[in-house]
């Protein structure tokens, strides 16, 4: 089988979002093909290399979504007119709130995808005057939204080159059907919605590929919380949302299988119109051999370097996180357990909103704790310690957690945690904010309280710490659950069976050519597809006719017969197989009492 893996800004990157478990995925699928059709959001990544790719991968072809094309491509005299024709319907569906408006998107979102197979690049289309007139016209029709009819001129420069970049995959040349193009492929697997999926459906629309979506974080979320960041107005905003829902819709709805990574994302998917039918919880998963030997000391009660009376929080160093509202519960335990300590790891702050906070907070430690030295890096008497991966106190991921008595997550916004899932393969009993998928991940095996709540926190951190025995027991069941549904291992084994699912069901049928270049007539029998789950008789008669089949009646044919291939010596013919397969010959369905099989032997009367 031949998968054609679909990402964007991640694998086969260095840096960027899905990129270990798509590495983990394909390395665990060695008995499958891959290629990699893959999208860069910009220079850095791309100047990062790619990771190390296994064997399975026969092939990667990349393409930019982050810069504006060079020379775009003149569109015919006709092109203009179709391009004019489904843009507007295009443009007239992100604006306008009717119930036919998804089909309008969905016909020009086809219609933009024949255009681009028959023409060439779209890009200088999308950034004309001419598709900004179009967005003027529909922002001002009646019917549209309320923010779209605020829109200036501006506004729509900026959302027609946005668009422009979110559908350049219509324009790729990844779409043909020999090796390397994804018309020769049996399964498009998009590791996320938006754009990294059309190349999905522009494969599923020339080809007949069943598509796959997977989503472990919701990328029309991700838009909506990264549009509150750029710098443009708020009907622009408004109007790449709308933008942004039309496809989230489509790609659902063209999906097969859509694959949540837990059920936040799913309440997500579903509510952007996805099928629940369609919908499977593939949890991530998670390398757990590196936390086997912290887990195993935590399990049976060994903790040889915990320390008591400590809390520690590992992440990376962001708002999101709200270390702020940490250090205000930690200020409260501390005043009923003086002894108490807090150690704070995270990865190297990268940006300067990144450096900011952790300046911020480094500056709250010291007011809250005045009476204390407050070193960058010292763990001595310092109640608090900022700390890094990679330092001699904290030389490895699995180190971070084996430092404390109870890990603390006090996040805001969260997708999948990821830390929290860690924490639980080390066998550590867990404090957390009720955010995200946090409830779904813990599962009752950690303490939950409500988000920018300190004392909520400081209360379910100092229960847990005057209580080592409640320690032990949620830390002994984190680690059974973390290791039963968060694994790399029920991950492959998921996705192994809805690839084969999705392919026996959606097969890709395919012209098959002789040695002149004419097509094979009946080269693909309908019986080498038989919906439903195949019996006995039926998976017989499968491997009976892949071998060339038997002359029924007579002994007639060139394939082995009956009694060579499937009637074990001393038993008869299974009269069902040989009704079945006198029907896919071409004889009558009402068989004879008694039938000639190979070599003319008599089978034998139904009775017998």
């Amino acid at each position: 089988m031949r998968i054609g893996l679909l990402t964007e800004s991640g694998y086969p990157y260095v840096t960027g979002e899905a990129r270990l478990w798509c590495d983990r995925l394909v390395r665990g699928l060695e008995v499958y093909g891959f290629d990699i059709f893959a999208l860069s959001r910009s220079a850095h990544q791309e100047d990062q290399g790619w990771v190390e790719l296994p064997p399975q991968v026969h092939r990667v072809r990349t393409a930019s979504l982050w810069t504006a094309e060079d020379d775009p491509i003149d569109l015919s005299r006709r092109g203009r007119k179709r391009f004019r024709s489904h843009f507007a319907d295009l443009a007239a569906s992100v604006c306008g709130d009717g119930e036919d408006q998804a089909d309008r998107f969905s016909s020009a979102l086809r219609g933009l995808a024949e255009l681009a197979r028959d023409e060439g690049s779209l890009a200088g289309a999308l950034r004309s005057e001419s598709a900004v007139r179009d967005l003027e016209r529909a922002c001002r029709a009646p019917g549209a939204r309320r923010a779209a009819h605020h829109a200036r001129v501006p506004d729509l420069l900026a959302v027609a080159d946005l668009m422009e970049r979110a559908l350049r995959p219509l324009s790729l040349d990844w779409y043909e059907e020999v090796e390397g193009g994804l018309g020769a492929v049996d399964l498009c697997h998009a590791t996320s919605g938006g754009s990294a999926a059309l190349p999905g459906l522009v494969a599923k629309q020339f080809h007949g590929v069943p598509l796959l979506v997977t989503e472990y974080g919701v990328q029309l979320r991700a838009h909506y919380l990264g549009a509150s960041t750029e710098a443009l107005s708020a009907p622009a905003r408004s109007l790449l949302a709308a933008f942004q829902g039309r496809l989230a819709a489509e790609v659902y709805r063209e999906a097969e299988v859509i694959t949540p990574g837990n059920t936040h994302v799913r309440r997500w998917q579903e509510k952007c119109g996805a099928d629940r039918d369609k919908l499977r919880t593939v949890y991530p998963g998670m390398a757990d051999g590196r936390f086997a030997v912290v887990g195993e000391f935590a399990s049976a009660g060994e903790e040889p370097t915990a320390a008591s009376g400590t809390l520690v929080w590992v992440g990376r160093i962001e708002p999101a996180k709200d270390l702020v509202g940490l250090l205000h519960a930690f200020a409260e335990v501390r005043k009923e357990e003086p002894g108490t300590r807090l150690r704070l790891v995270g990865t190297p702050a990268e940006g300067e909103e990144a450096a900011a906070y952790l300046a911020q907070c480094r500056a709250l430690a010291a007011q809250l704790f005045p009476d204390e030295a407050q070193g960058a890096h010292a763990v001595g008497d310092n109640p608090v310690s900022f700390e890094e991966i990679g330092s001699p106190e904290i030389p490895e991921l699995a180190d971070a957690y084996a430092a404390g008595d109870v890990v603390v997550l006090s996040s805001v916004v969260e997708g999948f945690p990821v830390g929290l899932v860690e924490a639980m393969l080390c066998g550590r009993a867990t404090v957390s904010t009720d955010v995200g998928a946090v409830v779904e991940a813990i599962g009752g095996t950690g303490l939950v309280v409500p988000p920018r709540n300190p004392r909520a926190l400081a209360d379910a951190c100092l229960s847990l710490l005057r209580d080592p025995t409640r320690r032990w027991r949620l830390g002994a069941a984190a680690r059974a659950r973390a290791l039963e549904l968060f694994t790399v291992e029920q991950n492959i084994a998921a996705f192994h069976s809805i690839y084969l699912e999705i392919v026996s069901r959606c097969p890709v049928h395919r012209e098959v050519f002789d040695e002149d270049g004419e097509p094979l007539l009946f080269a693909h029998p309908v019986e080498t597809h038989v919906p439903g789950r195949p019996t006995a008789a039926g998976a017989r008669l499968g491997r009976w006719l892949a071998g060339g089949g038997a002359g029924v009646g007579g002994g007639r044919g060139d394939g082995p017969s009956w009694a060579d291939v499937e009637t074990p010596p001393g038993e008869r013919a299974d009269p069902d197989l040989v009704r079945t397969a006198s029907v896919a010959h071409g004889a009558s369905a009402d068989v004879p009492e008694a039938v000639a099989v190979g070599s003319g032997a008599a089978v034998g009367e139904a009775e017998r």
